[in-house]
């Protein structure tokens, strides 16, 4: 049996990494799985979801899973593709619950690893910019980096997205 293909895309807010990804798992199944992560606590955030599940149309299984995305992927058949979109919300989940993150990630990677599936695992690249003032989002970006760092190291294909343009970071594009 082949390895199931890891794919990990990274890039700035609103620069194509979603839409970018959607087409990835397409090409890897005809109707992939979507492992949603987004949680609607206002206006703008449900505008957001309605517009990225108006893009991806009814040709996708959604498994709504803002907390229990590794438990999500041991439910995933082999022979098929999931789209994680995306680990930044997932972790932020947790960030926000006081959740422990290093068990949260440990748990995460392990089901990244033993997921029959292929994935596409989608996240926010936040270390571009000047240290933040407060403490909270300090530890959310080294939390962010350590594990972006992690999933492109399981990744066999890593792209980084700007203004809507991949670039291999790892592996050749699909």
């Amino acid at each position: 049996m082949m390895q199931p293909k890891r794919s990990f895309v990274i890039g700035g807010a609103s620069s194509g990494k979603s839409s970018w990804a959607e087409t990835h798992a397409k090409q890897l199944d005809a109707r992939p799985f979507y492992i949603a992560t987004a949680q609607a606590f206002d206006a703008e955030m449900r505008e957001k979801i309605y517009a990225h599940q108006k893009q991806r149309g009814a040709a996708w299984d959604t498994i709504e899973a803002p907390l229990q995305v590794a438990e999500a992927l041991g439910t995933l058949p082999a022979g098929r593709a999931a789209l994680l979109d995306c680990a930044t919300l997932w972790l932020t989940n947790h960030l926000l619950a006081e959740h422990d993150l290093e068990a949260e990630e440990a748990a995460l990677l392990a089901a990244i690893s033993a997921c029959k599936a292929d994935l596409v695992i989608v996240s926010n690249e936040v270390g571009g910019g000047i240290v933040p003032e407060n403490a909270l989002s300090r530890r959310f970006r080294a939390a962010q980096g350590r594990l972006n760092q992690k999933l492109a190291a399981q990744a066999s294909v890593v792209v980084t997205v700007i203004a809507g343009l991949p670039l291999a970071l790892k592996g050749q594009l699909p």
